[in-house]
């Protein structure tokens, strides 16, 4: 069993899932910085407020042994306050959009890199289809020997007469 869970991970697809996972992860982490950190904030200054996370709504009663500021979202929620908290929700709305719009781009990117590809593919075909194609040269004992024919042929039977039926003789020998 120990065997097959080897050969199981070792599979280049699992070890890219892998590697595309904690990628991920990075990623997420980088996103959920530039949300939290650089766009909320702004977001929330046009909006009347220093941090967005904390827009809320109190659903339900605070404890009474609750000490904290009535308005701090995570010590609320952490106090088991029922909260219905559309900031954090928001901020986690822009995280997605964010993180759609960057794989929409490299998937762009990829296809228009795909469609480049086959394009240049099938014109390098058409011109590979194109392009007559020369005949091979003949080998040099060829050419000699159809140039030792064509002598032949043109010097007629004068040096090698052909043998005619019987006894083997030449026409010449029988014309004479």
């Amino acid at each position: 069993m120990l065997k097959e869970f080897k050969a199981f991970i070792m599979r280049g697809n699992v070890l890219d899932l892998a590697i595309a996972v904690i990628i991920g992860a990075a990623f997420g982490k980088i996103v959920t910085s530039l949300t939290d950190d650089v766009l909320m904030p702004v977001i929330g200054k046009i909006f009347g407020g220093l941090d967005f996370s904390s827009y809320f709504w109190r659903m339900g009663p605070v404890p009474a042994n609750y000490a904290g500021s009535l308005s701090d979202y995570a010590a609320l929620k952490k106090a088991g306050v029922p909260l219905l908290g559309y900031g954090a929700f928001a901020t986690q709305l822009v995280n997605f959009v964010i993180v759609a719009g960057i794989i929409f781009m490299i998937l762009r990117v990829v296809n228009r890199t795909a469609a480049l590809i086959e394009r240049e593919t099938a014109r390098l075909k058409r011109e590979e289809e194109a392009t007559p194609v020369a005949p091979a040269p003949e080998p040099v004992e060829i050419a000699l020997l159809r140039e030792i024919r064509d002598e032949l042929k043109a010097r007629g039977d004068r040096l090698f007469p052909l043998p005619c039926g019987e006894g083997g003789r030449s026409r010449e020998a029988t014309a004479g």
